[in-house]
């Protein structure tokens, strides 16, 4: 493809004109042409953001290692972020050791953490950790200390995860509200209360002093497992110490229990309840509260509890925000209630005035995709689009599009696929590849030569099987032989085939 170079090139022209490119090899090419056109340019950081971004996005990770390899020789400052995109990259690449190289500042360097982390690559998390942990580049190390924390954590070693909280303070490093939720959520699944009991108390003089309304998570946790363990007593002790030195409640909020309504702590989910209530109302209700009880509430898929706590926020004239009502959508998702979290958006969150985020699109269509309701996730994510000009990330098209093709709705993702290159969301190549084969199986062959050439033209190189579900089409159907022909002519002499 030619260009039209400028008579100066700034780097700002030619991100321009780099993103301007569908082929990633033709957008690398201009850029290493660049240099050698004007004499006097030089790449800058966002130029190099953009070509690793593309390169990235497309899988081309050996041009993009490359790239990474000039901008660190010709010592260019760049975004953190840049690191970022790259060891994401390689970690879908299945080249996480390759990431080690990428470590740049504290957010590339929690990136690869937690990603380790995730992929239960505790040792070589542990490893980066003590490399770069006291590197200048490393501003904090409470992140990635709680990231080692979570994951002891989801592995049942809460103990092993409390001697990393104690070692915080030789570390320099002041735990975090996240800290103290991680651990004693470990903590109490583990059933090691006493441990827990310590820690709540070090949090009432650590992070408690002030009285914040976001610590009745940590607080719930803890009295949740009090009472599943029958010490009810216990639970309501604690209570009264957490209104009075952790959330600074008046002493006119701390208010006696009456647990006669639930057998005097027999009814143990009834006191749970009761508990909740009184952490919310206790504490000076307020916005923060609410909020963080419904969120901790649908995460743990308790959505008729926290719809009550959400009527009652509403009832005291707090509105809540589109996270509460995300945390909804997810939960209502997770309990295949899709269709009620699709009028949720549009009935709730419209008479709530609050508008939805584009993550939230994404969690209810993938629900729909995954109850087969690909057809209404295709119209509903239409509608979105059209009322509040929200448009959706290249994840949620990708897996629109899969559910189609797994519904045989082929006709329908090729034109999500065509939203997607319009919005400049491109396509990978199993994306391409599924609706080439479903196109294929329909016998719609010219439009799947075209995606294909459209692929081509991506420098995305389809596997064996499309050919093979077009050429079986072309075969069964001997009346296009002609038009596919002219167009496979065109493929074989276009210079990225």
């Amino acid at each position: 493809m030619s260009i039209r170079w400028p008579r100066l090139l700034s780097p700002t022209n030619l991100s321009q004109i780099i993103r301007m490119q569908k082929n990633p090899l033709t957008a690398l090419k201009i850029f290493s042409e660049a240099q050698s056109k004007y004499p006097n340019y030089r790449h800058n950081g966002p130029v190099y953001a953009t070509v690793i971004g593309i390169l990235g996005s497309s899988g081309r990770i050996t041009e993009m290692k490359e790239v990474i390899n000039q901008m660190k020789s010709d010592s260019c400052e760049c975004k953190d972020s840049v690191f970022v995109t790259a060891i994401k990259t390689y970690a879908r690449a299945g080249q996480l050791d390759e990431a080690f190289n990428c470590v740049n500042w504290t957010q590339s360097f929690n990136t690869l953490v937690e990603i380790m982390v995730e992929e239960s690559r505790l040792e070589d998390a542990c490893r980066l950790f003590v490399e770069h942990c006291c590197g200048w580049e490393v501003s904090s190390r409470v992140r990635s200390l709680n990231l080692l924390m979570l994951a002891l954590c989801q592995k049942g070693r809460s103990d092993i995860a409390l001697h990393v909280f104690q070692e915080m303070d030789y570390q320099s490093c002041n735990p975090d509200r996240e800290s103290y939720r991680i651990l004693m959520r470990g903590l109490c699944e583990d059933r090691r209360l006493n441990e827990a009991t310590h820690l709540l108390y070090s949090m009432f003089w650590r992070i408690s002093q002030k009285g914040c309304a976001e610590d009745i998570v940590i607080y719930r946790t803890l009295l949740d497992a009090l009472c599943d363990n029958g010490k009810v007593e216990e639970a309501v002790e604690m209570l009264g110490k957490i209104l009075r030195k952790g959330l600074k409640a008046p002493k006119k909020f701390r208010l006696q229990l009456d647990l006669s309504r639930y057998n005097y702590g027999e009814d143990t989910e009834g006191i749970k309840r009761l508990i909740n209530a009184a952490l919310v109302r206790g504490g000076n209700p307020s916005l923060a509260s609410y909020s963080a009880m419904a969120i901790d509430l649908y995460n743990e898929n308790k959505i008729n509890e926290a719809d009550a706590v959400l009527n009652e926020m509403h009832d005291r004239g707090f509105r809540p925000t589109s996270i509460v009502y995300g945390a909804k959508a997810a939960a209502l998702c997770r309990e295949r209630k899709v269709v009620e979290a699709v009028e949720m958006i549009e009935k709730e969150m419209v008479w709530a005035n609050c508008v939805p985020t584009v993550k939230m699109f994404s969690i209810v269509v993938k629900g729909l995709c995954h109850e087969k309701q690909s057809v209404l996730a295709f119209e509903f994510l239409k509608k979105m689009e059209k009322q509040v000009g929200c448009v959706a990330d290249k994840e949620t098209y990708g897996v629109l599009v899969y559910g189609l093709c797994c519904e045989s709705r082929f006709l329908e993702a090729s034109q999500v696929l065509q939203e997607m290159l319009i919005r400049s969301r491109l396509p990978c190549a199993e994306t391409y590849s599924k609706v080439i084969r479903g196109l294929c199986s329909v016998g719609r062959q010219y439009d799947a030569v075209m995606w294909l050439e459209e692929m081509i033209s991506q420098a995305i190189l389809p596997e064996y099987t499309v050919w093979n579900s077009l050429v079986t089409s072309v075969c069964c159907n001997i009346a296009n032989n002609e038009a596919c022909t002219e167009v496979y002519n065109r493929l074989k002499s276009s210079p990225s085939v």
